[in-house]
C-alpha cells in the first residue's frame, strides 16, 4: 500500500487507468484531498463507492505524528514523529503577507556545515514526497489557517533529496492541490551544482536560495565542506547559468558569525562575488547552540556589514528573528529529542 499523499495528479491518472476507470477521477481525489482535506479514503464523497474501495484496498493516508510544539511570537515549532520513529522538524511563521511554513526534506543531513546543528548527525534518510506534504497539511490542520508560503529550509540538504523534492512541489503547487503559487516557494540549497542545473530546467518559478555563508573558498571550506566539491567559481558560474534560463533573482544565505565571516574586509569580498547577479542578500543572525562555540554577531558589526553592501547599490536585508525564547536553531528539538 502506498501513503496517498504521495501521490501526484499523474500518478492516479495512471492508476485510475490501470482500473479501468477514467483518469479525470485524479482530479477528484486532489480536490476531495487538499480541497475538502478529507481524513479518510472511505469518505471521499466525489468518486463513486467502487472506485473509493479501491482506493481505500491500494493506499492509506497519513503517518506522520506530532510529538512536540514550541511556540514563541509568530512562530511555531513542530516535532513531527516518522513512521520508523525517526524525527523532523517543521517551523509555522506568521509574516504579514501570510503564513510560511519551512518543511525538512531528510532525516539528518550529510553536509557537514560546521555551524549546523540539523548536519550534526549524519543522514539516516531522504523524507518520501508524502512526509514532505505532510508537514504542511498538518502544520496548517494545527493553526488552522491557510499556509500560503512554503520554504524548503529544515532539516537536510533539499538537493540531495531532488526527485522527491520536485514531485512535493508539484502536489503543493499543482491548482487542484494546495495551489501554493511557485513563487511563494523558496528551495535552499548549500551549491549543488548539478541539481542547480536541473533546477533550472524545470517549468516551475520556485525561488532558489543558495546558502553561501562566505565569500572565499578558504573560509567557504572550513565552515561547509561541500565547498570542496563545488568550489566558488564553479557556483558562480552555474548561478549565472540559471539565471540566464530563468531569469530568476537568487537569494544568498549568510549566517553572521562573530569573528569568523562577519569583517567589514569580507563584506567588500561578498560585493565583488556577487556583484554581476540579480540577488539580493539576507543576513541571518546565528542561533547559538550548546553544540558549537561560534557566537551570533553584535548588531553593530552587523549592521556595519551591511552598510558596506547597500553602500555598493545591492539588495540587502537581515533576516528578522524567529523563535528566539524556543529551540530556535534548525535542527534543534529534533537533537533534544535524541539526546534524552
Amino acid at each position: 500500500m502506498k501513503n496517498l499523499y504521495g501521490e501526484s495528479i499523474k500518478d492516479l491518472e495512471e492508476y485510475f487507468l490501470s482500473i479501468n476507470e477514467k483518469k479525470y477521477k485524479a482530479i477528484q481525489v486532489f480536490e476531495a484531498l487538499y480541497r475538502s482535506k478529507v481524513k479518510n479514503i472511505l469518505d471521499i464523497s466525489n468518486i463513486k463507492k467502487t472506485v473509493r474501495d479501491d482506493l481505500n484496498r491500494d493506499y492509506f493516508l497519513g503517518e506522520l505524528k506530532l510529538l512536540k510544539e514550541e511556540k514563541d511570537l509568530e512562530v511555531i515549532k513542530y516535532l513531527f514523529e516518522l513512521r520508523d520513529g525517526q524525527a523532523i522538524e517543521a517551523v509555522l511563521m506568521k509574516h504579514d503577507y501570510g503564513n510560511s511554513v519551512c518543511i525538512s526534506t531528510q532525516v539528518g543531513c550529510n553536509m557537514a556545515c560546521s555551524f549546523c546543528e540539523s548536519g550534526r548527525t549524519a543522514k539516516i534518510r531522504n523524507l518520501s514526497t508524502e512526509e514532505m506534504v505532510e508537514q504542511v497539511l498538518l502544520v496548517e490542520e494545527y493553526l488552522g489557517e491557510r499556509i500560503s508560503h512554503v520554504v524548503v529550509m529544515g532539516i537536510g540538504e533539499p538537493f540531495d533529496n531532488y526527485d522527491n523534492l520536485i514531485k512535493f512541489i508539484d502536489i503543493i503547487n499543482h491548482p487542484k492541490g494546495l495551489a501554493i503559487g511557485a513563487r511563494h516557494i523558496t528551495v535552499s540549497t548549500c551549491g549543488i551544482i548539478p541539481r542547480i542545473k536541473d533546477f533550472s530546467n524545470l517549468a516551475y518559478q520556485v525561488n532558489l536560495a543558495i546558502s553561501l555563508h562566505a565569500p572565499n573558498d578558504e573560509l567557504r571550506t572550513k565552515l561547509m565542506p561541500i565547498n570542496k566539491a563545488y568550489p566558488l567559481k564553479e557556483l558562480m558560474s552555474a548561478l549565472k547559468e540559471y539565471q540566464a534560463k530563468t531569469n530568476r533573482r537568487i537569494t544568498f544565505e549568510y549566517i553572521m558569525l562573530e569573528g569568523i565571516n562577519d569583517s567589514q574586509e569580507l563584506a567588500l569580498e561578498l560585493v565583488n562575488l556577487v556583484k554581476d547577479l540579480n540577488c539580493y542578500i539576507n543576513l541571518i543572525p546565528y542561533n547559538e547552540t550548546s553544540h558549537f562555540t561560534y557566537k551570533r554577531t553584535k548588531n553593530k558589526a552587523v549592521m556595519a556589514f551591511y552598510d558596506i553592501i547597500k553602500k555598493n547599490k545591492l539588495n540587502v536585508t537581515i533576516r528578522r528573528e524567529f523563535g528566539t525564547k524556543i529551540s530556535a536553531a534548525c535542527g534543534q528539538l529534533r537533537t533534544k529529542k535524541e539526546e534524552l
